[in-house]
């Protein structure tokens, strides 16, 4: 019988898209899902399901017996939260006490998913790369703050434990499966439906979920041990990227540039709101501070070692917005 592959995070839009690149390689997999979670990315797929969450590391040992390889694929992804400590404990102590368990149980090479969140931003429009120095201090908000951490744990436990682990650091993924929607995705749905009167000048790296995936399969297959690997696509200026989307969808795009000041009151608002009312907020003073830098990356090294080859930024936002349609929400 075929040591299993685990994969975290399996039924989310990152998670699913890599245990569907393994499932084309041959890989037999185990999927570790929450309890209740929303499934339909994963109900097509031959896999062994094992209930497991980051916040319950004595789900850990039983997610991780008997398999070859690990893609640590979940994490609490929210760009604001009430209360940091829940995903500070998720993300960062859950990675720790996963990292260990999988060490423990002989798993012979782990595939971190981390982000380019945890890594240097220049910010001023030069493109960031690997080697861009980082500290946590430059570090805004607390999810970029979580990954950040668990990014360090991860290679601290290379270094010092001989963990078998690489890191692959995506930038802003895209495409169909986006059932949530994840933050940019609801971006992109807000465009395309032609709700996005304004916006904030800024500039994202924007990938194709599935090449993403891709990136994590050749990690294991071609990655070194303790290094990182910017898993990116295309840079674009956010008023290049809504033009786009209009284009694709057949709306007007938005014309209005909005100033940081304009919206600071909004965000203070909004999150006011979401404290009281349990809603979730569409602007945060922390978006907004993470928005005066512009958030651009080079893929060349995961392109150089990997084989990595990202397809261009359009067919990600088209591949979105057609899924987004079947899905019906996009009406």
């Amino acid at each position: 019988m075929t040591a299993p592959t685990l994969v975290t995070g399996a039924t989310g839009f990152v998670g699913s898209a890599v245990a569907r690149v393994l499932l084309a390689r041959g890989h037999a997999l185990r999927l570790m899902v929450r309890a209740g979670s929303d499934r339909r990315n994963i109900a097509d797929m031959p896999a062994e399901l094992v209930e497991g969450d980051l916040s319950n590391p004595a789900s850990f040992a039983k997610a991780v017996e008997g398999c070859r390889y690990v893609f640590h694929v979940a994490a609490d992804y929210r760009l604001w939260v009430p209360d940091p400590a829940p995903m500070m404990a998720a993300n960062v102590e859950g990675t720790r006490l996963l990292m260990q368990a999988a060490q423990a149980a002989g798993v012979e090479k782990i595939v971190y998913c981390s982000s380019v969140a945890a890594l240097g931003l220049i910010g001023d429009g030069t493109i960031s790369t690997e080697e861009t120095p980082v500290n946590e201090h430059s570090v805004i908000g607390i999810y970029k703050k979580s990954k950040y951490r668990a990014e360090q744990e991860v290679l601290r436990m290379v270094r010092d434990q001989g963990l078998k682990a690489v890191v692959v650091n995506p930038s802003t993924p895209v495409g169909p499966r986006d059932i949530k929607p994840t933050p940019t995705g609801q971006m992109i749905l807000d465009c395309a439906a032609g709700r996005m009167p304004a916006y904030v000048d800024t500039g994202v790296n924007i990938v194709h979920v599935d090449d993403v995936a891709e990136g994590h399969a050749l990690a294991l297959e071609r990655g070194v041990v303790g290094e990182q690997y910017i898993l990116g696509g295309q840079n674009y200026l956010l008023g290049d990227l809504f033009r786009m989307v209009a284009e694709i969808a057949h709306v007007k795009p938005p014309r209005i540039v909005l100033p940081q000041e304009v919206i600071w009151p909004v965000a203070v608002a909004s999150e006011w709101l979401s404290r009281k009312f349990g809603i979730e907020p569409r602007v945060t003073r922390e978006m907004l501070a993470m928005s005066r830098k512009k958030m651009f990356f080079s893929s060349d090294k995961a392109i150089h070692d990997l084989g990595y080859a990202p397809r261009p930024a359009y067919d990600a936002v088209k591949d979105a917005i057609d899924w987004f349609r079947q899905a019906d929400m996009l009406k």
